[in-house]
């Protein structure tokens, strides 16, 4: 059914509007984002020098040779690299707009582009560079990660790509005693899940990488010293009771043969602080279980040390995956807790702000292009400065919001 008015628009969206943090008059706090009025200020004043397309996309969908000139338009991921680079890691919603347009489109922000220029810069042969995106909830953080993760691939580096630690630590069934240490748990469901997605993203790899040491399975199966690291991969999936060991074995060949010059590996972590906060998992005698009593999670804390070189680590801090913590802590400090930022430290922080004014005419415009904006009032000036007041320029808000219009 469709809202037939402006006016109407405000009374539908009560509940979103709540959720929207209450800031001072003038400025977000923390953000360094530009305010509603100050946008709205933008709206008023901006000229139609392009056309509606020119702002909202770039016929540049290699991530390699993105710059300051695609900032605020979106790219077209190819659909090879959608199924090759992205088995696991973007967000529900955004698959669900890839199927509704037909396409899938990230915007080149500005934080994305800040970290590509490190990349672009890194010094192999130093220990591997931290680097952490933070920053308030919906402001596309893991998109930004996913921008990152194509850059790298195109780049032809090998990806180790979690795209949400909190779901090894949350809901996960069939938890059993490690069979390689007896303190730990082994979580088979899940790591046989990811390294189907690792061999997808990194077929290529596993034949030229060889492991370094034998590996015994049980009995009858063990894996020599010599063997391709896909051998190890296919262990781990075939045999699902071995998956978690085989994880283990995969973070551990990696990170020691990263120096080689083989490849270049990228380490990336969609809520790292999920590591190190508290878990919702239980024993059958309801005690709770500790991140490290998990060998997934002890053994990726070993993988976000800099203690290795030939490649980077690139981070998000999640609202999401920050589990009993305050529904506003969005700082490196606030979400990792003690422990967790002095493990990561040091590390280069980079904010993830709101939309710029660019952004926002440029999202506004690309959801014009898609049909996914259809209200009568959404094109006009008045309706954009309504949307601008109920998402406050927040990119997960503003979507949400125009899926009803």
């Amino acid at each position: 059914m469709r809202v037939q008015g402006v006016g109407t628009m405000l009374k539908g969206m009560a509940r979103l509007i709540s959720r929207v943090h209450k800031l001072d008059r003038g400025h977000f706090l923390h953000t360094g984002t530009r305010t509603p009025q100050s946008i709205a200020g933008h709206l008023d004043n901006q000229a139609p020098v392009e056309s509606p397309r020119a702002i909202s996309r770039t016929s540049e969908s290699d991530p390699v040779k993105h710059g300051e000139q695609q900032e605020g338009q979106h790219y077209n991921i190819p659909h090879q690299d959608l199924k090759t680079v992205f088995p696991h890691g973007l967000p529900p919603r955004f698959l669900m707009q890839v199927k509704t347009f037909n396409e899938a489109c990230l915007m080149v922000r500005k934080p994305a582009l800040e970290l590509l220029q490190y990349l672009k810069n890194t010094n192999f042969a130093h220990p591997a560079v931290r680097y952490i995106l933070y920053g308030e909830k919906g402001t596309g953080k893991t998109l930004s990660l996913c921008h990152v993760v194509h850059f790298c691939a195109k780049q032809d580096w090998l990806i180790l790509h979690i795209p949400d630690a909190l779901r090894w630590v949350k809901n996960c069934r069939d938890l059993l005693q490690s069979t390689h240490n007896k303190q730990r748990l082994d979580q088979p469901l899940e790591a046989s899940t990811w390294l189907k997605n690792f061999k997808t993203s990194n077929e290529r790899f596993l034949s030229q990488i060889k492991v370094q040491e034998k590996y015994v399975w049980n009995k009858r199966e063990s894996t020599e010293k010599g063997s391709p690291l896909g051998e190890v991969v296919e262990q781990g999936i075939t045999r699902v009771r071995n998956a978690t060991d085989a994880v283990g074995i995969v973070l551990k060949e990696l990170k020691r043969q990263s120096s080689s010059g083989l490849f270049h590996l990228l380490v990336a972590v969609d809520g790292v602080n999920a590591l190190w906060g508290r878990t919702a998992l239980r024993r059958e005698d309801k005690s709770a279980i500790a991140p490290e009593e998990l060998a997934l999670i002890h053994n990726l804390r070993k993988m976000v040390k800099n203690d290795w070189n030939g490649g980077a680590v690139v981070l998000t801090l999640s609202q999401t995956g920050s589990l009993f913590k305050p529904r506003t802590a969005y700082l490196p400090q606030e979400l990792l807790g003690k422990e967790g930022f002095d493990a990561l430290d040091p590390f280069i922080p980079i904010l993830v702000s709101n939309y710029s004014p660019k952004e926002f005419e440029s999202c506004i415009q690309y959801y014009l292009e898609n049909n996914w904006l259809q209200h009568e009032k959404a094109p006009t000036e008045k309706g954009r400065k309504e949307l601008l007041f109920l998402s406050n320029a927040n990119p997960g808000q503003l979507e949400r919001l125009c899926a009803y219009l």
